[in-house]
This record gives structure tokens, sequence and C-alpha cells, in this order.
């Protein structure tokens, strides 16, 4: 009975530990997906104000990229309960997890949440490129080749990292 009563309780002690990491993973990876949609939207605001004729484009990109991290948000959320194996911890944060096109179109088919999300950066990634995109990447270009116009939306995004990147998960 006792050995019973140890086993059981070594085995909720450690489940609760999978758990607690699982919550530090999931709140790490957030961190890092707030601070790219928060980098993403301050290009797309800096690109409209220089090139106010690109305010459709921009908003078409940066929707995108939401699409984009909320599913990897979802996807490292659902795999960290699910499949530990699918979400690299031991990589820098970034690197976490990677989803190909065929990932994707596999999550896509599923009717839970998560296939729900996938299915919408599926047919993002299918659909016809913005007839301005071409021109919203030379924007880009031109507004990141001058550092100083990026210098706040940059050192946001920086500092989001750093503090990010001294969450310590076991």
């Amino acid at each position: 009975m006792k050995r019973l009563l140890t086993t059981l309780l070594l085995t909720a002690t450690s489940l609760s530990a999978v758990a607690s990491d699982n919550q530090c993973y999931a709140g790490k990876y957030d961190a890092y997906i707030d601070a790219s949609l928060g980098w993403y939207e301050d290009l797309a605001k800096l690109t409209t104000e220089t090139y106010p004729e690109l305010s459709d484009v921009s908003q078409w990109f940066l929707e995108g990229r939401q699409h984009h991290f909320e599913l990897n948000r979802a996807a490292v959320h659902y795999y960290l309960e699910h499949d530990a194996s699918k979400v690299a911890t031991s990589q820098p944060v970034e690197a976490w997890l990677k989803l190909d096109q065929h990932d994707i179109k596999v999550l896509a088919s599923r009717s839970d949440t998560l296939g729900k999300i996938a299915k919408v950066t599926f047919d993002d990634r299918q659909a016809k490129p913005h007839d301005k995109n071409y021109e919203l990447r030379s924007a880009f270009a031109e507004l990141l080749s001058h550092p100083k116009q990026i210098d706040n939306a940059l050192n946001r995004y920086n500092n989001a990292i750093a503090k990010l990147e001294k969450i310590e998960c076991n």
C-alpha cells in the first residue's frame, strides 16, 4: 500500500512539474509572438506613415503576419500539451517550431480550433499576392536601410526579446 501511495505521489508530482514547465514554455513563446507581432505592427505603421499609398497592402501584410504568428502560438500550446517533441525548447525561442506548408495543410484539415487557425494561414499562403506586394517589400527595404527611422520600433522589439530570453523554464 505504501508503495502504491509513493508511486501515485511521485506520478502526481511529475505530472505537476511537466504542466508547470509547459506553462512556462507557453508563456515564453507567447512573449516571443507578442514581440514579433509588435515589430510587424510598428513596421506596417512606419510604412503607412512614410508611404500612405501603401496603407491597404500594409494592412494585408500585417493580417498575414498575425495569422502566421497566431497559428504558431496555437500550435506550440497544442504540441506542448500533446506532443512536446515537436517543440524544440532547447533551441532559441524563434526556432522552437518548424511548420512547413505540408504541416500547415495537414493541420488545416482538422476540425478543431488549431485546424481552423491553420486553415486561415494555409489559405493566406495559397492566395494571390496583393497587387502592391512588390512596392511594399521595396518600401520595407528602404525603411530598413535607414536605422534611425526604425530605431524606436527595433529597440522595443530587442528589449522584448531580451526580456523573454531571461525566462528560465526547466
